[in-house]
């Protein structure tokens, strides 16, 4: 049988004496002890071994107990191990500070070796129990980020499509959307969109637009009748306060006629085959808000090898610098220049690593699609 790990406690107490208490009663109940006399090497011992509980005097010399625990919480890989304090001083108000700072809980001196026994058991058992329902919500949000996913088409499941992408959420409910419409063996759509929000009912909405697209992208109605068919439903099931720009590409290869349906949604940029980029501008409502909602129409002729880019506000919007993208998306124009050597079904990522490098976070959801006619 597979032998199970103690749990393990980290003691630190300047107090050699109080230290040797602590590990000679808790070890002899199973637990695997740590010892540390300062603050420093309490750190490093915590970094290093990761023990799942520890118990810190406050009063030490150099560096005190407040000044450990500010620092362990403010290292990402020891702020979750809950820390006792152990004190000799009776005031409230270092006992607050102690609890401000993230403590659990404090333990008097001169303490009772079954009192830290207790006292150690109970807050095993709080974590365990947190540590549990952490893991679980992450199962099950990982298990919804994974269908949310799976219904995203594949270049490689679309071959005929002519398209690549490049897809990143921040968060488990990611709030940006694609698809991809096989109309008919010469006529695609691509859809990109923007759901309001990030949380769980967004995802839902995911699955909901999709057999919405599915339904009414058929050779049966135009773009526009499409898109608004699709807008007529979602008034009526979207929760409230919800919404969805939107960015609807209509390709026809045999006539060479790209028609682009705008729902709020950033503008597309064309990348010619000869030529300069530029944007396709159409103004137009939000999906899923209003009944009567007006959308941004657009028509051309295009040729084969001309390149399109849809993408979701997150490519060229930043909080930080207070770019919209409005202002934005002009700005970024001269870098799908730099991408236009790069394969179609490559270029959102090219394009992705040219703006952010390796470095650099994204400050909200991203998808980027490229089609070559």
């Amino acid at each position: 049988m597979e032998q199970k790990q103690p749990y393990t406690v980290l003691a630190v107490d300047d107090n050699r004496l109080n230290l040797k208490l602590i590990e000679k009663s808790l070890s002899k109940e199973g637990y695997k002890i740590f010892c540390a006399d300062n603050g420093p090497d309490a750190r490093a011992i915590a970094l290093k071994e990761k023990p799942d509980l520890i118990l810190l005097d406050i009063e030490m010399p150099g560096e005190s107990g407040f000044d450990v625990i500010r620092k362990l919480k403010d290292n990402a890989e020891t702020n979750a191990i809950p820390v006792l304090f152990l004190t000799g001083v009776s005031e409230v108000d270092s006992k607050l500070k102690g609890f401000d700072l993230g403590a659990v809980d404090y333990i008097t001196k001169p303490f009772h070796p079954l009192e830290v026994l207790a006292r150690v058991r109970i807050h095993l058992k709080l974590s365990i129990a947190t540590n549990s329902l952490i893991t679980g919500q992450a199962n099950k949000l990982r298990q919804l980020t994974e269908a949310q996913v799976s219904m995203l088409p594949t270049p490689a499941d679309n071959p005929d499509a002519k398209f690549g992408v490049y897809y990143k959420a921040l968060e488990e409910a990611g709030g940006d959307f694609y698809d991809i419409l096989n109309i008919s063996e010469n006529i695609k759509g691509y859809f990109v969109a923007d759901f309001s929000g990030h949380d769980i009912k967004t995802s839902y909405m995911t699955a909901s637009v999709k057999a919405l697209l599915a339904q009414n992208c058929t050779p049966v109605y135009s773009p526009i009748e499409s898109i608004k068919m699709i807008n007529d439903v979602l008034v009526e099931i979207m929760p409230g306060g919800k919404y969805l720009t939107a960015c609807y590409m209509h390709i026809n290869r045999t006539t060479h006629k790209l028609t682009i349906i705008n729902a709020g949604h950033p503008p597309v940029v064309c990348l010619p085959v000869k030529g300069e980029p530029f944007l396709i501008k159409t103004e137009g409502d939000i999906l899923g808000m209003f009944k009567d909602a007006h959308f941004g129409v657009q028509s051309l002729t295009v040729s084969s090898g001309d390149r399109f880019f849809a993408y979701s506000d997150g490519l060229v919007e930043s909080a930080e610098k207070k770019i919209t993208w409005a202002s934005g998306a002009d700005s970024l124009l001269p870098v799908y220049r730099e991408v236009a050597g790069v394969p179609y079904e490559q270029a959102p990522e090219a394009l992705i690593h040219y703006l952010f490098g390796k470095g650099t976070l994204p400050e909200d959801d991203i998808v980027v699609l490229c089609v070559e006619v």
